[in-house]
Formats: structure tokens, C-alpha cells, sequence
């Protein structure tokens, strides 16, 4: 009687467990998606993607540019995350719901707003193309939506690094093809109607933190 209940107990944990990593994996996954889908669709027609043209058009070096988009935004897209999961642990449970709730329904309405590039400060001739990117990305994502966007869906989920390499995805997704093909990629690429996708999954991640309190 002795080992069939203790292999019972034994399989028990052993479900347990996978059944909590399967959880966990999931989570992951559904963290990693959505982060991508929604910088993607958000940054089309954003200022750091139009940075990215500038920057492919002045220095036309489409690697180092790229590399430096690259760096910059999984600097930010770290901290601003990691932010984002700091704040989820000191808010209670209520206050998280609704805070992230309205938070991602006023992004659903910044999507809307067509962004515009401020004129470029003159850089230093020292810098070169990589350097000069990996800066300019840096300051230019600060305070940008794909930012307050991150730290957001940081706070959601439980994976910061789901979500930075998710956003991180997104944002190459839409940089990379402005670097190479510069401004076709915007005159094929209907941007509005891609804000407007932005602005829904932005709307449902509101709705869902609002109503549903699982």
C-alpha cells in the first residue's frame, strides 16, 4: 500500500509541476505576442520610425543604423520594463487593475494621434552612424508611447523579458524596412489603418485588466 501511495504523491507533484511550467510558459508566450503585435502596428508612422528614415537617409550605412536601433531600444524598452514590473509589485492587486485599465485605454487614444519628428539637433561629427543612432533612439524613445507601452505590459505580465524582447521585436519590425527602403515603406503602408488596430488590441488589453479581475 506504502509505494502506490507514494507513487501516486510522487506523480501528483510531478504533474503539478509541469502543469505550472506549462502555465508559466504560456504566459510567456502570450506576453512575447502581443508585446510584438502591438509596438509593431504602433510604431508605424511614430517618430522613432521616422528618426529611422532620417538617420538611414544621412548616414546611409543601413547596419550600423540598425544595430543602433537595436541597442537603444533594448536599453529603454529594459528599463522601462523593469520599471513596470517594480510598480505591479508595490500597488495592490485593485489599484494595478485599474491604473493599468485606464492606462492602456488612454494609449488606445495616443495611437490615434499622428506623431511628428521635432527637428534634429545638429550631432556631433565624431559620432559616427552607430553611435549616433544608439543616442539619438535613446533620448527620442523617452517618454514615447512604445515606451509607456512597455511599461505597461510589464506591469501585466510576469515576464520582463517576454515583453522587452516582444517590444523590442516590434519596434525592429517596423524600423528595419524604413532603414532599408526608406520612405516606400510609408507611402505603401497604410499607417492609419495600423493605428487603428493598435488603438483596438491597446482598447481590449484595457478592457480585459478593467473587467476581468483574474
Amino acid at each position: 500500500m506504502f509505494p502506490k501511495y507514494f507513487l501516486f504523491g510522487y506523480a501528483s507533484g510531478v504533474r503539478r509541476r509541469y502543469n505550472s511550467r506549462f502555465y508559466a510558459a504560456e504566459g510567456c508566450l502570450e506576453a512575447f505576442l502581443v508585446s510584438t503585435g502591438i509596438v509593431a502596428l504602433a510604431e508605424m508612422g511614430d517618430k522613432t520610425q521616422l528618426l529611422a528614415l532620417m538617420l538611414a537617409a544621412r548616414y546611409r550605412r543601413p547596419v550600423p543604423v540598425i544595430l543602433g536601433i537595436l541597442v537603444a531600444t533594448l536599453a529603454n524598452h529594459a528599463l522601462a520594463a523593469w520599471l513596470g514590473a517594480g510598480v505591479a509589485e508595490v500597488l495592490g492587486r485593485d489599484a494595478l487593475r485599474w491604473i493599468l485599465g485606464l492606462s492602456f485605454l488612454a494609449m488606445a487614444a495616443w495611437t490615434l494621434v499622428p506623431d511628428k519628428l521635432e527637428k534634429e539637433k545638429p550631432q556631433s561629427a565624431r559620432l559616427g552612424a552607430f553611435a549616433a543612432t544608439l543616442i539619438a533612439f535613446f533620448l527620442v524613445e523617452m517618454g514615447d508611447k512604445t515606451q509607456i507601452a512597455t511599461v505597461a505590459l510589464a506591469a501585466r505580465y510576469a515576464s520582463i523579458a517576454a515583453v522587452v524582447a516582444g517590444t523590442t521585436l516590434g519596434m525592429m519590425l517596423a524600423d528595419v524596412p524604413a532603414v532599408y527602403f526608406g520612405e516606400r515603406i510609408l507611402r505603401r503602408v497604410p499607417a492609419k489603418m495600423l493605428h487603428r488596430v493598435a488603438a483596438a488590441g491597446f482598447a481590449l488589453l484595457g478592457a480585459i485588466a478593467l473587467f476581468d479581475p483574474d
